[in-house]
């Protein structure tokens, strides 16, 4: 059987898991990342039971027990009086889904997968070269790169190419010609904190959801409870900034301070108000987006794909963006698993990919898009709100369309011949 070369532009979360989940099916895989080193800004995330299945079907479970935190309850709160809104136990999401929700730092979940990468002889990782542009034939693909001093490498060569190089990702540029993503007018203050450097009352072993009107914050805990994740979203643009450019907003810390965030959330209730006072150092997120997907061309087209951010960025009030871009590894790893002299042709196996996870990944931009309305409600929204939550309690906070995914099967792939 002739080996297949994938090659993966971008080594963050989504460009680790898909170049993990493809080696496992017998590609070779070759994993360009412009970065001199493999890391991770940012904090922490959710992973659903959706998201951990996979990763435990990958061998990671132990791993992931090593680093994550387990909460066993999800709470919702009122900015301003503090009271429950509604709950939802988590402890008991690996009976009904078969893995368990865990909170996660960032940068564990990608060493992780790094650490399972490396382990794999088929897979080589290239750092400190770039990807700016692909040429695509017939019957492969090249990539374009540049390294560090912005000199032009020479082209790397393969059957197949994943764009896995985020929000501003080129290659989507010279696929779609769509745009730059758009602004959301939202910005996210993110923060960790000690938790042993907390007083007693503010540490949390439980995901608790702050709501308010045009605002909301979370925090939960991550690195096995040893830090508190924090994180507050608010309405608002920095001054002017009209047009998204990644030279203004691809790196995320504008040198906020905690100022800025205690006089967004002025009217906090005394439990918020300590926990942002006890909390020193904000990082400050512009956030920015694309509408919801509307076909599977938006995902692949001949022999590129793409994966993550670069193919469905999504408002974090889903807490799914890395489950999005794990499930697209998987998902590519199946369809790509059967590419052969007896099956489909690779344009054939993108295409079947593409048509497996646009309309899920819509589904998860959308809703996170309507969560977002409803987190930040006001007047008779925000009381229709508090009230289903009231009476429908975990019927409303559990989603069994989003944590019960599973991967296609493989039969489903079909050549276009």
């Amino acid at each position: 059987m002739t080996t297949r070369t994938l090659l993966v532009a971008g080594g963050g979360i989504g460009g680790m898991a898909a170049a993990l989940a493809c080696a496992r099916q017998g590609w070779d895989v070759r994993l360009y990342e412009r970065a001199a080193a493999f890391s991770e800004v940012g904090a922490g995330i959710q992973i659903g039971p959706n998201v951990v299945r996979l990763l435990q079907g990958w061998g990671l479970g132990e791993a992931l027990r090593a680093v994550a935190a387990f909460p066993a309850r999800l709470r919702v709160r009122d900015v301003a009086s503090g009271r429950t809104l509604g709950e939802l136990g988590l402890a008991g999401m690996a009976g009904r889904y078969g893995a368990p929700y865990a909170t996660i730092h960032r940068a564990d979940l990608l060493q992780l997968l790094h650490a399972a990468v490396q382990a794999c002889p088929n897979v080589a990782l290239q750092l400190g070269q770039a990807a700016e542009g692909f040429a695509a034939g017939a019957d492969a693909v090249q990539l374009q790169l540049r390294d560090a001093a912005g000199r032009a490498l020479p082209a790397a060569e393969g059957d197949a190419l994943l764009g896995a190089d985020g929000l501003w990702s080129r290659l989507r540029q010279q696929l779609l010609h769509d745009g730059p993503p758009r602004l959301t007018g939202h910005l996210a203050y993110r923060a960790l904190a000690a938790q042993a450097e907390l007083p007693p009352e503010l540490r949390s072993d439980e995901v608790t959801a702050w709501l308010g009107p045009r605002q909301h914050l979370v925090c939960y805990p991550v690195r096995g409870g040893a830090l508190l994740n924090v994180v507050g979203f608010v309405h608002g643009r920095l001054p002017g900034m009209h047009t998204p450019s990644p030279d203004a907003l691809a790196d995320w810390d504008h040198g906020a301070n905690a100022a800025e965030l205690r006089a967004a959330f002025a009217g906090a209730c005394a439990p918020l108000a300590a926990l942002l006072q006890a909390v020193g150092a904000w990082r400050l997120w512009v956030m920015c987006d694309r509408p919801p997907m509307t076909r599977a061309a938006q995902q692949a087209r001949g022999r590129v794909a793409l994966l993550g951010d670069a193919a469905h960025p999504m408002r974090p009030y889903l807490a799914q963006g890395a489950g999005m871009a794990i499930e697209d590894a998987e998902a590519l790893a199946h369809a790509l698993r059967q590419v052969g002299p007896a099956g489909p042709d690779v344009p054939a196996a993108l295409a079947h990919y593409a048509g497996e996870r646009w309309q899920r990944n819509a589904s998860v931009q959308a809703r996170a898009l309507r969560n977002g309305r409803i987190y930040h409600a006001a007047g008779p929204l925000r009381l229709g709100r508090d009230l289903a939550m009231a009476v429908l309690g975990e019927g409303l906070l559990d989603m069994p369309w989003l944590y019960g995914w599973r991967p296609p099967r493989p039969a489903a792939v079909r050549s276009r011949e």
